[in-house]
């Protein structure tokens, strides 16, 4: 329990005769605020997650920050302990994929992935297949799913029997890149519907606290449909977008299996279509050139070579 202490001014003469005197007001067992917490979203309209958090870090005393989940993306009413707080609005749905560090401090709180244990449509490791010079020394990441966040400073709830509100303006924090390989020659030499590609250089996390990317630089994986009518490959998939700071090269690298068991991979330097996008949160990477060897000139002679076996080709780019 807390005692709330308020100074009642009284006349000068009064003041002048007695001096200062005071009364407590009583809350009784009131220790919190009712809170009207609301997620504007402004800044990401679209946005449609089914759960949204709020984490309050006590910008007085150090402690573990509060944690509030609301159903729906539009927030509710909360009981809040009295203070002033920095608080970080998070969506609360489909989330699995993240990893949060540096949780107990606002200036330090990072959302990042996993390591991609695998390459979805061959089921190889990422350490059994070729890595371009550029991204042989990152970590292969996982790529994050749907996200958004918002921070809000000052928040101070004071110790009285009103009601406040707590205002978070959410925006989505992830970019949508999209890959198209048009033009593919041999393409019906292809053994199966999709094919693995990674490409390099991507921010590893993002800043929340900062509402920027951050971190390493690392390498995500993603499946290329393939569509052999139209000689084309496509993905869609959402990375956390260039570094501020580490300025790397981006390669995009497509592994390939022939159907005579042959195996190659691909390089494209796709940095200047990253960096000079017009939109860096929705990103258009066109690649064409690739011609596929010709099945039955392969070097597999029917069956999966070894890891060794890859071959290797670097294409460049028209621009």
């Amino acid at each position: 329990m807390k005692r709330h202490c308020y100074y009642l001014l009284l006349p000068l003469l009064s003041l002048l005769m007695s001096g200062c005197r005071h009364k407590d007001l009583w809350f009784g067992d009131t220790a919190a605020s009712s809170v009207d917490v609301v997620f504007d979203w402004t800044k990401a309209q679209d946005a449609n997650p089914e759960s949204m958090s709020l984490y309050l870090f006590d910008t007085e005393k150090a402690s573990h920050p509060l944690h509030y989940v609301f159903s729906g993306r539009d927030g509710g009413s909360a009981e809040i302990p009295f203070g002033t707080y920095a608080g970080l609005g998070l969506n609360a749905d489909n989330t699995s994929w993240a990893v949060i560090t540096g949780g107990d401090d606002s200036e330090s709180f990072e959302l990042s992935t996993l390591d991609a244990p695998t390459l979805r449509a061959y089921n190889l490791s990422p350490m059994s297949v070729p890595r371009s010079e550029a991204s042989s020394g990152e970590r292969v990441a996982a790529t994050p799913q749907m996200a958004w966040s918002g921070r809000t400073d000052n928040i101070y709830l004071p110790a009285d029997t009103g009601r406040h509100t707590i205002t978070v303006y959410p925006e989505e924090i992830v970019c949508h890149y999209t890959v198209d390989v048009l033009d593919v020659a041999n393409i019906g030499g292809l053994s199966g519907a999709s094919v693995d590609a990674v490409i390099s250089g991507m921010a590893e996390a993002y800043h929340c606290g900062h509402q920027q990317p951050s971190g390493n630089t690392v390498t995500h994986p993603f499946v290329l449909a393939a569509d052999k009518a139209r000689g084309s490959l496509h993905s869609e998939f959402l990375t956390f977008g260039e570094h501020p700071e580490k300025k790397v090269s981006h390669i995009l690298t497509i592994y390939l299996y022939l159907t005579d068991g042959a195996k190659w991979s691909y390089d494209f330097d796709v940095t200047d279509q990253i960096r000079n996008a017009s939109d860096p949160h929705h990103v258009h990477i066109v690649v064409r050139g690739l011609t596929l060897p010709d099945p039955q000139e392969g070097q597999g002679g029917g069956f999966i070579p070894t890891v060794d076996d890859w071959n290797y080709e670097h294409i460049d780019l028209d621009m």
